[in-house]
């Protein structure tokens, strides 16, 4: 896309909602200019220089906004802009309420019975995307906006709020929107946790030449229109996102850039959210088009496993009624996509009525991923040491109401699970 093209856009933008009870400022002058809004500079750079070719895309980047019904962003100018140029998937589902079990869903291939954004931390012997990454040696990061430092593991952390500097401080970051800070076999692994980055860390990535593969990117809580509009959200892609589209320093001939909601703001409707894939990597005869097949926050983790080839969690990222590949890299790579029928697509909006190992009200031991799955890679079933092969979900004890154990104590710890990690609840109105 041309500069030329770009400022055409902006120009066919309409103003943003002035009802907004907050206004958008640009935190920095630009998404690849350090700013002293994010609390901390970034200190180093990533080494990231090896390039593993994939069949369709060399980069994907993730950017995921807040609690939007499909039709909301659907009929907002920026978001109608932006579609023209890519790809808008049309049935494109979260998997679940509230936000946190859909970003832990995205990473693990399950939410694992989670049905709140209290602070959870899932052991170390419990898998994710990053092993299937570092299986293959595909460099991967997460950049999280006002994060005070790289590998904070706090809740929450309110910064100088720099769009009304007399107001008090804001709470700008939430761990609940940080899903590889959740896994413990990530945000306890010495040589993985410096690889939870900040805002100024991928200004200074990218300039260098050095972001990587595999990225995935939280703005923060008003950028992301959690706490704002969706208007608000649309000035913050005004500012960041398109400025990178046309970077070749972001955005080249084989970068894929998938624009996502974590699920709708009503819960009563189908858990449709507008998702549009972007980047050098969609075939210009795509752009402006949409793509109606079924898809979920496992499509992404499955569009990648097919991308370059990897193993499987073994989870619902091989279930193949909820983990189609996005299909224009599904035909490059002959994945063979599933035709769901419309009376058959399954309830994506049910809240707190999953048995797992991260609920009290339905609790499970953690399974041992299903090691005869087939993902869309051709690699197998991915297990990390230390977790018991023999507790499988055929073998499950039946859920246990552990919900009367708990009490209105805000940090008290919850029963061990089966490996033996804690469910840490929030128990404060503020992680809310």
């Amino acid at each position: 896309m041309t500069a030329a093209l770009l400022a055409a856009i902006f120009c066919s933008i309409r103003l943003a909602d002035a009802a907004s009870a907050q206004s958008f400022v640009p935190p920095s002058k630009g998404p690849l200019v350090q700013t002293a809004n994010y609390t901390s500079f970034s200190n180093d750079t990533l080494n990231d220089t090896t390039i593993v070719k994939g069949k369709v895309f060399d980069r994907i980047i993730q950017i995921w906004l807040e609690n939007t019904d499909f039709e909301t962003a659907a009929s907002t100018s920026v978001f109608e802009a932006i579609a023209k140029q890519g790809v808008l998937f049309t049935n494109y589902n979260a998997v679940t309420h509230p936000s946190e079990p859909n970003y832990v869903a995205a990473i693990g291939g399950d939410f694992f019975g989670m049905a709140d954004d209290d602070m959870y931390h899932v052991p170390a012997n419990i898998s994710c995307v990053v092993d299937l990454l570092e299986d293959k040696n595909i460099s991967w990061a997460t950049y999280q906006e006002n994060m005070p430092t790289d590998a904070f593991y706090g809740m929450i952390y309110k910064a100088p709020n720099y769009a009304s500097p007399s107001s008090q401080p804001y709470p700008y970051y939430v761990r609940k929107h940080n899903p590889l800070m959740i896994f413990d076999a990530v945000s306890q692994d010495s040589s993985r946790i410096n690889r939870i980055r900040t805002f100024n860390d991928f200004a200074n990535d990218a300039v260098n030449g050095t972001l990587p593969q595999w990225v995935f990117v939280t703005p923060n809580m008003v950028n992301d229109a959690h706490d704002t509009t969706i208007d608000f959200a649309a000035s913050f892609l005004e500012y960041w996102l398109l400025p990178l589209i046309i970077d070749p320093r972001v955005n080249s001939e084989n970068t894929l850039i998938l624009l996502t909601f974590d699920e709708t703001e009503s819960y009563g409707i189908q858990n449709r959210i507008y998702t549009v894939a972007l980047g050098g990597a969609v075939p210009e005869n795509l752009h402006g088009t949409e793509d109606d097949t079924l898809y979920t926050h496992y499509s992404s983790l499955s569009t990648v496993q097919s991308n370059w080839d990897l193993k499987s969690l073994g989870r619902q990222d091989t279930n193949p009624a909820v983990s189609n590949v996005f299909a224009f890299v599904a035909e490059q790579t002959g994945f063979q996509n599933t035709q769901v029928p419309v009376d058959h697509i399954p309830q994506f909006n049910l809240t707190g009525v999953a048995s797992g190992a991260l609920t009290s009200a339905n609790f499970v031991p953690f399974a041992a991923p299903n090691l005869d799955a087939s993902g869309a890679g051709s690699g197998g079933v991915f297990r990390r040491p230390g977790l018991d092969m023999t507790i499988t979900d055929d073998n499950l004890p039946p859920p246990v109401d552990l919900s009367a154990l708990d009490t209105a104590t805000p940090w008290q710890m919850s029963p061990r699970t089966s490996s033996g990690s804690m469910i840490i609840p929030c128990g404060n109105a503020a992680c809310a």
